[in-house]
């Protein structure tokens, strides 16, 4: 028995300083066939997945040896926070998540160095292809006005719809009372009645009895009388009666997404900033930025001793002026004396992790950032694509340049 054992765990693979054995191919060849019994896919032959199964063990493996000659190591509390962070994405209390795991035979300590193992090789990838990723601003503007990039950024519109049909050559008595029964239902709906349990009760259109959904759709993508509803209307509105040749139709605005006007608040403000260093004192920067604001109080300009006097050079350039900027990019402690203080007044001197400020907030607007949202959300798309192609070429690279013998 030990004998067989020995013989069975055998190397399979040397990849320079390492080796992948019998038994790590065969864990992971039974990992695959529940994974890919759980998608109902057909496995191919044993032969072939077993030749791919180790060709991915050995381009892990090429990986982890680099991230220990990179010196990259997950501690204990960062693999702590990733497991809690992908059972709250999945739902589950961390004990429930440890139930699942043990219902696919795989116990709590091998997830975690599953998971170890999955993060050091995606911060290998990060270190070594991210560089390789740049996005530019034409690549930007090319995608914004290619087919895909207009489609991705047109408005979906989930649209609800009641159909009051009307026979073909409709008599005016069936006009009549298909009208009056749409006028009555559009009554209804004024005093608060449920759309969808009058379109499933009344409509004749093909989504009755989904309550007159239509799902999710771009405007092209809807009749044209639908679409001119659909746009010109507002989320949670309702339609009057409308005449078609089908009969009378009834519309709901259930929801839109994409394509969202963002709005962000900003504010001008601008500060001087003492900072405690090794020849000045916590207690003595705060009195430096008490003589400020005073000197400031006594007409002084503020401009002149920002420029003269603050440690934020960045800003002491520009007279202590920050710029519109959003609240939410700085500190707490500065946010809330920023959000209390009226405008055109200089606050008295308080601290943050930074040192002693006096500010002065110029003004406060609502900013439209869409256009700066869109061109982000596309910067990512194209950067996560230009990842995954780079990737594999990097992959291909590392592959060749690696000693690789195997033995099956």
């Amino acid at each position: 028995m030990t004998q067989s054992r020995i013989e069975l765990d055998r190397i399979v693979a040397k990849i320079d300083q390492d080796v992948i054995m019998q038994s790590e191919l065969d864990a992971r060849l039974e990992a695959v066939h529940r994974q890919l019994a759980s998608r109902n896919i057909a496995l191919p032959p044993e032969e072939v997945l077993q030749k791919q199964v180790l060709e991915q063990l050995i381009l892990e493996n090429i990986q982890i040896q680099m991230g220990k000659r990179g010196g990259i190591r997950i501690d204990d509390w960062a693999l702590n926070d990733a497991i809690a962070r992908i059972a709250q994405r999945n739902q589950m209390t961390l004990e429930e998540f440890k139930q699942n795991l043990e219902a696919d035979g795989l116990s709590f300590s091998q997830a975690r160095e599953e998971i170890r193992r999955e993060m050091i090789l995606n911060r290998v990838r990060q270190r070594q292809v991210a560089q390789r990723v740049q996005v530019s601003e034409q690549e930007i503007d090319n995608f914004l006005s290619s087919p895909e990039g207009l489609s991705q950024m047109q408005t979906e519109y989930r649209l609800a719809h009641i159909l009051i049909a009307t026979p073909d050559n409709a008599t005016p008595d069936q006009i009549q009372g298909a009208e009056r029964h749409a006028n009555d239902l559009s009554s209804q709906l004024r005093q608060g009645a449920d759309f969808q349990a009058l379109a499933i009760a009344n409509s004749k259109g093909q989504n009755a009895l989904e309550g007159g959904d239509l799902g999710w759709r771009k405007a092209d993508q809807l009749p044209t009388l639908f679409a001119e509803q659909a746009i010109k209307m507002s989320k949670g509105q309702t339609s009057a009666p409308i005449r078609s040749p089908a009969g009378f139709h009834i519309f709901k605005l259930m929801d839109t997404r994409g394509n969202e006007k963002v709005v962000q608040s900003q504010v001008h403000v601008r500060h001087i900033l003492i900072k405690p260093n090794e020849i000045r004192s916590n207690l003595e920067s705060q009195m430096q930025a008490k003589k400020l604001y005073q000197r400031v109080q006594a007409g002084e300009e503020f401009s002149e001793l920002a420029k003269a006097y603050s440690d934020d050079t960045a800003s002491a350039l520009n007279g202590g002026d920050m710029g519109w900027i959003s609240p939410d990019v700085l500190v707490p402690e500065f946010q809330t004396v920023m959000n209390i203080i009226p405008q055109k007044v200089v606050s008295e001197p308080f601290r943050t992790t930074y040192g002693w400020h006096i500010l002065e907030v110029l003004g406060k607007r609502q900013s439209d950032i869409s256009t700066q949202v869109r061109r982000n959300q596309v910067r990512e798309l194209l950067s996560n694509r230009k990842f995954e192609e780079e990737l594999q070429v990097w992959l291909r690279e590392v592959r060749d340049q690696t000693y690789v013998e195997i033995q099956l």
